[in-house]
């Protein structure tokens, strides 16, 4: 195998959940060569490929795949954040995340809606409904894995700003 390829797999099993545009930057090799490599590790199943949120997300192959989808959200800062307050705090009516987060409520809705489909949070049947974390101990040993990347949290941080805007406005 070749050292570059070595490199991404370490790397990856390092940090589980890692995306593509990220493994290129802290290794500092070229977006063609990270592809091949990767494709090939995949290829190979010495390596996992989850596609979420528009991001190819890589982890070693032995995690399991609810395990995949919520830390590959938790390395997204506004998905992290939600998630931190639902283990915080349990069970919580989107309208206080919003406020407690300084979040615009449509982007709580997004985000709430978008972790319920992938298993992460559940979602009441009351009125008015509550949101709580699916598998709390699962999702708790999963937070001292990850943190969201600054990119991440510079995205996350502009979607923020034109929500606001458009809240403001409405």
């Amino acid at each position: 195998m070749s050292d570059t390829r070595a490199r991404i797999r370490r790397h990856v099993r390092d940090t589980p959940g890692v995306h593509f545009n990220r493994i290129g930057r802290d290794l500092d090799i070229a977006t063609g060569q990270a592809q091949y490599h990767l494709r090939r590790l995949v290829r190979d199943g010495e390596l996992a490929v989850e596609r979420i949120g528009g991001r190819a997300h890589y982890f070693d192959p032995d995690t399991d795949a609810w395990d995949r989808r919520t830390l590959a959200f938790l390395r997204r800062e506004t998905a992290r954040e939600i998630v931190v307050r639902l283990h915080a705090a349990g069970a919580t009516r989107p309208a206080a995340l919003a406020e407690d987060l300084d979040l615009a409520r449509s982007t709580v809705s997004w985000h709430v809606s978008t972790l319920a489909d992938h298993g992460i949070v559940e979602k009441s049947p009351d009125r008015p409904m509550t949101v709580s974390l699916a598998r709390p101990d699962q999702t708790a040993a999963l937070l001292d894995e990850v943190s969201p990347s600054l990119p991440d949290r510079l995205v996350d941080r502009f979607v923020r700003t034109v929500d606001s805007l458009l809240d403001a406005e409405g």
